[in-house]
């Protein structure tokens, strides 16, 4: 089973840091998902919001600062830990390549703006020849058919808060989705008709427990090292 560590270890570290990303792997995790936001020079970097302000005290949008800006800024201001950057997509990369750990990429599109995120994404995995061991993630279409008309090969998946249609998903060329841990039968259904199922955000044992039990493909969680420990005890 594959333990996503949902934004590196962020129950305890500040989220999508290279220092959350890191005490998750000496947890156990086998893989980490993240979010991707643009600079305004053009540079992938790791943070949920499309604003800066949650996560750094600071304000503004993220395509308004350029890399130089935005490495200034502290990620760990809202867990009051000491100055931590914001990382690039490629910093990742490289960790995962020396740690053998798969990535998850969530794409944060809200807005159909042509903007080549999912361009230069794609080009960073193979840079690293990481393809065989990402996956690209997203809650909307849009972003997905951009990647599956850029490689017919990269892994992609949906986040969805709903149950889909089995014939959607197919249409789509998806195989892999994230379903919230609330959707149990959709979660069963999709187990029956061979999607890889990695559920989100697991962070109680009892639900880790059923979700191993059900024998979903992945967990993805902010406490990585209790859903290990739980699915090595299952093995």
């Amino acid at each position: 089973m594959e333990i996503f560590a949902h934004r590196g270890a962020s129950a305890y570290y500040p989220e999508n840091t290279m220092l959350s990303f890191e005490k998750a792997i000496e947890m156990g995790c086998t893989g980490i998902e993240t979010d991707v936001q643009m600079t305004k020079d053009g540079v992938l970097v790791l943070i949920h919001d499309e604003r800066v302000d949650r996560t750094t005290g600071e304000t503004g949008y993220v395509k308004e600062f350029t890399f130089n800006e935005i490495r200034k800024l502290n990620a760990g201001y809202y867990k009051h830990f000491k100055f931590c950057q914001i990382p690039t997509a490629e910093e990742l990369l490289e960790l995962g390549k020396e740690k053998g750990i798969h990535i998850n990429f969530e794409l944060k599109t809200y807005h159909p703006v042509a903007n080549h995120i999912e361009d230069k994404l794609i080009q960073l995995i193979y840079k690293y020849e990481m393809q065989n061991n990402v996956i690209i993630s997203s809650f909307f279409q849009e972003p997905l058919l951009r990647c599956r008309q850029l490689d017919s090969t990269i892994r992609l998946a949906l986040l969805t808060t709903k149950a889909v249609k089995i014939s959607c998903l197919s249409s789509l060329g998806i195989h892999i989705v994230h379903p919230i841990y609330y959707l149990t039968s959709f979660i069963v259904q999709l187990k029956q008709n061979h999607f890889n199922v990695n559920v989100f955000t697991v962070n109680k044992k009892r639900q880790m427990k059923k979700f191993i039990k059900l024998n979903v493909d992945g967990l993805i969680t902010d406490m990585p090292d209790v859903a290990s420990q739980l699915a090595l005890s299952q093995i």
